[in-house]
């Protein structure tokens, strides 16, 4: 199996809502696992408009959408909402192949996935 640099998540606010950039593969294992716990804690403390940056992302597989659709749930529950910055490329293409950019609205940009909150 190929070594791979391990999952970095920044978390930080923009206002009121969190903002996670995440750089490394979202794939089943360690990485998924990471996500679901940074986003968990965010949520523990309260947030309720998460933006996930999936720019610095080469790959996704269905545990990482899976992660993603969990999260969005969860949000949803709590009065909240997911919203996800993913530009052209591998991951975009998995999340339109999944149809799961119809159920979490995606953004070429931060700053047009910050101005949906508005």
């Amino acid at each position: 199996m190929a070594d791979h640099a391990p999952m970095e998540i920044n978390v930080r606010a923009s206002g009121p809502v969190s903002v996670l950039d995440v750089h490394g593969r979202l794939t089943i294992g360690e990485s998924s696992e990471q996500l679901h716990e940074a986003l968990q804690s965010v949520i523990d403390h309260g947030a309720r408009k998460v933006v996930v940056i999936l720019n610095g992302v080469p790959q996704i597989d269905s545990s990482g959408i899976s992660t993603l659709v969990r999260i969005s749930i969860q949000l949803a529950r709590e009065g909240g909402v997911l919203r996800l910055v993913c530009g052209p490329g591998r991951v975009r293409d998995a999340l339109t192949v999944t149809r799961l950019i119809e159920a979490i609205p995606a953004f070429e940009s931060e700053s047009a996935a910050l101005a949906n909150f508005a």
